[in-house]
């Protein structure tokens, strides 16, 4: 019973804030670029500001522990196999295949994890060492891949200034790694901060998640970036050139999509899938491996690999069955991509999530 008010409480934000959105979008209430906008300043102002409330506030030696490890391994596995499936199945170039690994594997660690941790495990030290995991490790490899895969090619097909230099200056152009990387600094300097600094953070930082949310039920509506068909959003990511080619990314994906599923339902006339058929599939590829195979993968580490103590494994499994983080949604809106497939992913996987996280709590939990 715990457990399951556990649930309820942690959802329900989620679904009233992106209902709301809903409603504003539905509404005109907050005007036709709202949801470019807002993702502008979730990813440039306020996830920045929380990452490095958090970061700079924690223990850097948490990863020393057998647990994250057993985590890890479902994460690289789940995500790993949503960018394999992206590129080869469904013909996504690397960035949107980025997304599909980031929506299959990135977990909705801080305002869902954090409740249900604190009403299922008693506490959440786990929880903030997963968010911790996905913020050093995981996110910088996103963005990199989502960097990398975004600029447009030159003559020839090069990048222009380099793979390596555009590699190496990333932390500096991209706001969520340089805030990240600044509170590595100041966890390991032990440097205090001035309490205005720190307290200004907090608030700012406090905005992120329910503006990500708004921002994600202003595009369960529909925006009018969305409407014209994927036009570009203005401002690439960390400072660098507008996204002019988002469209034409969006319709390279539509276009793989297709000519893939129709050329593999066979010859002789057959009837291929449609395109939306095609997109209903990479997103339900993407949610079972969320909600399905990450977790059985970290129960299986954590379980009959390493032999954690009951309480670790149910840690492990109860945070890889954590649904879509809403930060795969903002990411491909920033980097200009199709935000389909990660706004699917995210409701979803949060509404499959009810189900496993209650299945897991019940069958691992201490009054099994």
């Amino acid at each position: 019973m715990a457990a399951m008010h556990a649930l309820l409480s942690g959802f329900a934000p989620i679904w009233l804030l992106t209902g709301i959105g809903y409603a504003a979008g539905r509404g005109g209430l907050l005007g036709e670029q709202a949801e470019s906008v807002l993702g502008r300043f979730v990813f440039h102002v306020a996830m920045p500001a929380a990452l490095f409330t958090m970061v700079s506030g924690s223990r850097l030696d948490a990863f020393a522990h057998p647990s994250m490890v057993a985590f890890a391994a479902g994460t690289a596995l789940v995500s790993g196999l949503g960018y394999a499936a992206g590129r080869r199945f469904f013909g996504r170039e690397r960035a949107e295949a980025a997304v599909s690994g980031m929506a299959s594997g990135y977990v909705n660690s801080a305002n869902l994890g954090i409740p249900v941790a604190v009403h299922v495990l008693g506490d959440a030290s786990f929880v903030a060492q997963v968010i911790l995991f996905q913020v050093l490790l995981v996110s910088p490899v996103v963005l990199t891949l989502l960097d990398s895969g975004t600029q447009a090619a030159g003559p020839g097909g090069e990048r222009p200034g380099g793979g390596l230099r555009r590699m190496l200056t990333m932390p500096v152009r991209n706001p969520v790694i340089m805030a990240s990387l600044l509170g590595v600094a100041v966890s390991a300097t032990g440097l205090r901060l001035p309490a205005a600094v720190s307290h200004s953070c907090d608030v700012l930082g406090a905005a992120a998640v329910p503006t990500a949310l708004i921002t994600l039920g202003l595009s369960l509506h529909g925006g009018p970036a969305e409407r014209a068909g994927g036009a570009a959003h203005s401002g690439g990511a960390g400072g660098g050139p507008g996204r002019s080619a988002g469209r034409a990314e969006a319709e390279r994906g539509t276009v793989g999509l297709k000519t893939l599923v129709t050329r593999r339902a066979g010859a002789g006339g057959a009837a291929g899938l449609t395109t939306l058929a095609a997109r209903h599939a990479e997103a339900g590829v993407a949610v079972a491996l969320k909600t399905l195979v990450q977790p059985l993968a970290a129960f299986a580490v954590a379980g009959p690999l390493l032999h954690l103590p009951d309480h670790q494994v149910l840690a492990v499994v109860l945070c890889s069955a954590l649904p879509t983080a809403q930060n795969a949604y903002i990411y491909a809106h920033q980097y200009g991509l199709d935000t389909g497939l990660a706004r699917t992913c995210v409701v979803a996987s949060t509404v499959v999530s009810m189900s496993t996280l209650s299945f897991a709590a019940w069958a691992l939990g201490p009054s099994r």
